[in-house]
């Protein structure tokens, strides 16, 4: 588990990054480091054995005694400050042959392990250079063709150690390991470090996810910082305390619904035992069953209500759009609420011009707001209280108000008169979802549901998308 968390790995990926990058440095100093400084030291042998050649010209013909060739060449060594090597050509059937003529360090051995370079400067007939291995580490070798007329006679080979150069770039190399190794070092530090920190702050958040999906919501995250972990903490707290009033809000929604639910269930009950006793008059009966009647139509309606709200919140309720007349939709849903007009000694007067009323809606989710905005106006005002329908259109809107010329609702009232289970007059009949339900409904359908009031009119305006 230690290999697979967050701070291991952070810190691997952290060290593996910064090795990388000395590697990287390292192959793009050394290496070109060290060519600059061996054709430094090539360019700088050149230039010193270019002074020198002319004396050693002149030993290719035989009229130069032995003796004065060897000191030319001990003195083109010492102006050079290079071994200096004449090597005689040889021509034959199988190539030129190369063979030692007079060298400034006849002790040392050869100049260089292969000549390569003194080859390639007879064969070319032009100065040949580079370094290659000798017994003595790498050398620094030009070699210059010497002409007898037209032909090669000898080669002058310019041999210099190149052990600064090789000392320096060991240096150099050494050093860059060291510092390398210790960055990688206190990279790996510091970025355990980091990455601990880190650790322990998602740590937290584990630790309060947990809590939440355990059903406690009394954890507190704190936000630490305005980075992304610290968002991410935000947006938790912000989540916890949503669900925590979710909870409590759903808490509060069942305790409601079974005090509901309950209430017309008890009441059937007891209605039941009454109408058990035979010695009940039939206009007592009736009165019962009357009763009894009203408590089923209270429950199919309350059942209805929880399983429309239910469906919308778990984001089950589809739309069906078509374009729709909101006029005839109003009238239609007038003449379906006649009898309780009829009963409530109102009627609902729909006036909506015909230019404003086509919409691209679900006709039968706006004729059940449209309806429980009228149950409601009747319901909440006193018997004769007239009721108005209307519609216009605004800034790209279709709005549907229903205006009744009532008592008016009371302001300490107002912020919850779309809450479920939520009723502003304690006599009135009804479990308080049927507001609850069109607002969810107008919400659903992309507009929204509002109201205003005051004694003597009070309006709910439904607004949907023209």
């Amino acid at each position: 588990m230690r290999l697979r968390s967050l701070r291991t790995r952070l810190t691997v990926i952290l060290g593996l990054i910064v090795l990388g990058a000395i590697t990287v440095v390292y192959l793009a100093v050394v290496p070109p480091l060290e060519g600059q400084l061996r054709e430094q030291a090539l360019d700088g042998l050149q230039e010193r054995a270019r002074g020198q050649i002319a004396p050693l010209a002149e030993t290719v013909t035989g009229d130069v005694p032995q003796e004065q060739v060897r000191a030319r060449v001990r003195r083109a060594a010492v102006r050079t400050g290079a071994r200096v090597t004449l090597l005689d050509v040889a021509s034959g059937t199988q190539g030129q042959g190369l063979s030692l003529g007079v060298d400034s360090q006849p002790g040392m051995g050869p100049p260089g392990a292969e000549l390569t370079f003194a080859e390639a400067a007879g064969r070319s007939r032009r100065t040949a250079r580079g370094t290659e291995p000798s017994d003595r580490g790498r050398v620094a070798e030009v070699a210059v063709p010497l002409f007898d007329g037209s032909d090669v006679a000898r080669i002058a080979v310019f041999t210099d150690d190149l052990g600064a150069v090789d000392a320096n770039v060991a240096l150099i190399r050494r050093r860059m390991l060291i510092w390398g190794a210790i960055a990688l070092a206190v990279a790996l530090a510091a970025g355990s470090l980091v990455a601990r920190a880190l650790s322990q702050r998602v740590r937290r958040l584990e630790g309060a996810a947990r809590k939440v999906a355990a059903g406690d919501f009394s954890g507190r995250v704190d936000v630490d910082s305005e980075d992304e972990l610290g968002r991410l903490a935000a947006a938790f707290a912000d989540m916890q305390r949503q669900l925590a009033q979710l909870q409590q809000a759903r808490a509060q929604f069942i305790a409601t619904a079974s005090h509901e639910l309950r209430t017309p269930v008890f009441s059937l009950g007891g209605f039941l035992e009454l109408l058990a006793d035979e010695e009940l008059d039939e206009a007592t009966r009736r009165h019962f069953v009357e009763q009894v009647r009203g408590q089923v139509d209270r429950l199919r309606k309350l059942t209805t209500e929880l399983l429309d709200l239910s469906r919308m919140e778990a984001g089950a309720l589809e739309l069906r759009t078509e374009p729709t007349d909101l006029g005839a939709l109003a009238r239609e849903v007038a003449a379906e609420l006649g009898p309780r007009l009829a009963g409530h000694g109102s009627c609902i007067d729909v006036r909506v011009p015909r230019d404003a009323v086509e919409v691209e809606c679900d006709p039968e989710r706006v004729a059940q707001v449209l309806r429980i905005l009228m149950d409601n106006a009747l319901v909440h005002t006193a018997q004769g209280t007239a009721i108005r329908v209307g519609a216009e259109r605004h800034d790209g809107t279709v709005r549907v108000g229903v205006t009744d010329a009532g008592a008016g609702i009371h302001r300490a009232t107002m912020p919850h008169i779309f809450e479920p289970f939520y009723t502003h007059n304690d006599e009135a009949q009804g479990a308080g979802l049927g507001l609850a339900i069109a607002s969810e409904l107008a919400g659903h359908m992309g507009g929204r549901l509002s109201v205003a009031s005051r004694p003597g009119a009070t309006t709910f305006t439904l607004e949907l998308p023209a």
